[in-house]
C-alpha cells in the first residue's frame, strides 16, 4: 500500500493543546482559535512579520487562517500566500478562508465589487492568484448584496465549489433573514447552502449572535467564525482610563478608529469601560488578564466555531492563546458572574410562556 509523500523539510502540523470544532453543518474541523490577517489599515503589509505570526500560530496548534480580498488592497492575501510557501506547510494541514465583496480598491470598474456572479468568480480567481493557491477551503460573502438576486449568489458560490476552487462557502454579517433566504434557494435548487457566518461578537457586542441567529443554530447547525472578540482592544482594559496609550491600535490607526476614540470620553463610553473594569476584577480572581478572559468568554459559546484573533505582535498572540487554558474555568457560576458585571444580556423575543429559543 503506497504512502503519501511528505518532503523531509515540510512543517508537520502538531495540534498541541488546541481544541477543534466542526464549522457549522460540515465535516471541516477548525481550531477554536484562528488568526486573521486584517493586519493594517493602510496600503502596506509587513510580510516578514506576517510570516512570523503565522509560524507562531501554526506551532501553537492553530490550523485556521482568515483573509479577504480587500485587506490592504489584496496585499494581505499575497503575504499569507508567501508565508505558507516559505514555511513549507502542507496544504492539507491548514484551513484557509478568504472573503469576497469589497474588491481590492484598485479598480473603479462597477463589477469589481459586490456579489454578482462575475465578481464572485473573478474575485476568487484573482485572490487565488495573489495567494499562489489552487483552492480556498472556504470563501465567504464578505457582506450581503441586496442588489443581486439570491439565486445568482447561491449559484455562483456553488460554481466555485464545483470547479474545485473552494470546498465550502459562508456569509459575513448577513442578517438571519438573508441567510434563511440563501438556504431556501439552495434547497429549492438542490445546491449547497452556506455553512457559517463571520459576525462581530464580544462581551460588549452580543445581540446578533445570541438572539438574531438563534433559530439558525437549531435549524441549520449554522456555524460562526467571529471577529473582534476584544472589540478593537477595548476589552484588554488598556483604555480603561479613557486615554489612548502609545503604540495602541487607536493611536497607530487614529483616523480609522476616530469614532471609537471620541466615544471613550462620552457617558456611553465611560459606562462601557466600567464594564471592562468589572470584567478585569473577575479575570484577576481567575489568574488571567482581562483580554484573555474576554476571548475565553467567546469560546464558551458553543455556537462559536472559531474566534479570529487580530494579534499583530508575538506577545499579543501568546497572551491570546492562553484563552484555551482559561476556558475550563468558566463554570456556569463564573459565566453568571460575568453577565452580572456586563449588565448587557440581550433580551430574547417573548415566547408567551413557552421555552425561549
Amino acid at each position: 500500500m503506497s504512502k503519501s509523500f511528505v518532503p523531509a523539510d515540510a512543517a508537520v502540523f502538531d495540534p498541541k493543546n488546541m481544541l477543534f470544532q466542526r464549522l457549522g453543518d460540515s465535516g471541516l474541523r477548525v481550531s477554536r482559535l484562528s488568526l486573521g490577517s486584517w493586519l493594517t489599515y493602510g496600503g502596506t503589509v509587513d510580510e516578514e512579520g506576517t510570516q512570523a505570526l503565522l509560524d507562531q500560530a501554526f506551532k501553537a496548534g492553530i490550523n485556521t487562517f482568515d483573509t479577504a480580498e480587500t485587506y490592504s488592497g489584496g496585499l494581505a492575501e499575497i503575504a499569507v500566500g508567501k508565508a505558507i510557501k516559505n514555511l513549507k506547510w502542507r496544504r492539507s494541514d491548514v484551513v484557509l478562508i478568504t472573503k469576497i465583496f469589497f474588491g481590492t480598491a484598485t479598480s473603479k470598474e462597477p463589477n469589481a465589487r459586490g456579489l454578482s456572479r462575475k465578481h464572485i468568480i473573478e474575485g476568487t480567481n484573482d485572490s487565488l492568484e495573489r495567494a499562489g493557491l489552487t483552492y480556498w477551503d472556504a470563501v465567504f460573502a464578505h457582506r450581503p448584496d441586496p442588489t443581486v438576486p439570491m439565486h445568482e449568489i447561491v449559484r455562483a458560490f456553488n460554481h466555485l465549489i464545483d470547479q474545485g476552487k473552494a470546498f465550502y462557502w459562508g456569509t459575513s454579517e448577513w442578517s438571519a433573514q438573508q441567510i434563511e433566504e440563501a438556504h431556501g434557494v439552495a434547497h429549492q435548487l438542490g445546491l449547497i447552502a452556506p455553512i457559517c457566518d463571520q459576525a462581530q461578537y464580544s462581551a460588549l457586542h452580543r445581540e446578533r449572535v445570541e438572539v438574531e441567529y438563534a433559530p439558525l443554530y437549531k435549524k441549520y447547525d449554522y456555524g460562526l467564525t467571529i471577529w473582534s472578540p476584544l472589540k478593537s482592544g477595548i476589552l484588554t482594559g488598556k483604555y480603561n482610563d479613557a486615554t489612548v496609550p502609545s503604540g495602541s491600535r487607536f493611536e497607530t490607526n487614529a483616523a480609522f478608529f476616530k469614532d471609537s476614540v471620541d466615544k471613550l470620553k462620552t457617558e456611553e463610553g465611560k459606562a462601557e469601560l466600567a464594564k471592562v473594569a468589572r470584567l478585569g476584577e473577575i479575570a484577576k480572581k481567575l489568574g488571567t488578564s482581562t483580554g484573555t478572559l474576554a476571548i475565553a468568554w467567546c469560546l464558551a459559546n458553543p455556537h462559536v466555531s472559531t474566534v479570529l484573533l487580530g494579534a499583530t505582535k508575538a506577545s499579543q498572540l501568546e497572551e491570546n492563546l492562553k484563552a484555551i487554558e482559561v476556558l475550563p474555568k468558566l463554570t456556569s457560576e463564573v459565566l453568571k458572574e460575568i453577565d452580572g458585571a456586563l449588565e448587557n444580556v440581550p433580551a430574547h423575543p417573548s415566547t408567551f410562556g413557552r421555552t425561549p429559543i
